[in-house]
């Protein structure tokens, strides 16, 4: 989303849980993972802030100093809220949706960390639905008052939380949030504006960031107002 958001051409490489030696060095076994000419960047907020730096002329990712300290307070509410919560939602349908040779180093790593099966750690997961959905409240107050976490247009901050939830998205049919609320609305939103990328149908990076662009450019929310 960052890359498009500043309009460059990227080129993927699929990657899976047991392919570490794929990565380029240095290799710290885990993505995102970017290779911009000779330098290697891990890390979401980390790339986002080299393209920041890299690509001043592109548009902006954060707006300046306030909206990337702003970003880091979303970063960190999304790292130890909204994070933890999901993934205790839909952890045993990321083990489905690895590729088979993937499924046991999935399972052993994941069940060290929580310790807990897989299925123990998901099995309440309805009854704890109301408490997640009410984790939400901060996103929730926001987009009922404004179109984007960032304001008028979408931006780093935006990224962040929706990046979280159409993790979840991709790979459960479990519904966390409820039809009414306010960031399922959002969350559609930024869909539209991610229509490529959240279909899995890969324009070229151009023709995505140009379509994402023009939405944002001029954007008038139906499906919020």
């Amino acid at each position: 989303m960052a890359l498009a958001h500043k309009s460059l051409e990227v080129e993927t490489v699929p990657w899976r849980f047991t392919e570490k030696d794929k990565l380029p060095k240095p290799n710290r076994g885990r993505v995102p993972v970017i290779v911009d000419d000779d330098r290697v960047v891990h890390d979401s907020t980390a790339t986002a802030d080299h393209l920041e730096e890299r690509y001043p002329d592109r548009p902006a990712l954060f707006g300046g100093d306030i909206g990337r300290a702003l970003a880091r307070f979303v970063q960190n509410w999304t790292e130890t809220v909204l994070l933890p919560g999901l993934i205790r939602l839909v952890l045993l349908d990321i083990h489905r949706h690895c590729a088979p040779e993937d499924q046991d180093y999935f399972r052993r790593s994941r069940e060290e960390r929580f310790g807990a099966t897989l299925q123990q750690v998901v099995h309440d997961r309805q009854a704890r639905l109301p408490a997640f959905r009410t984790s939400l409240y901060p996103p929730r107050r926001t987009v009922e008052r404004q179109h984007f976490i960032s304001g008028k247009t979408p931006a780093y901050a935006d990224y962040i939380v929706f990046g979280a939830f159409q993790w979840a998205r991709a790979i459960s049919e479990f519904e966390v949030l409820a039809a009414d609320d306010p960031v399922r609305i959002w969350r559609g939103g930024m869909l539209d504006l991610f229509d490529g990328l959240a279909r899995c149908v890969p324009p070229t990076a151009t023709e995505r960031a140009l379509e994402y662009t023009r939405a944002a450019a001029g954007l008038a929310r139906p499906w919020h107002d």
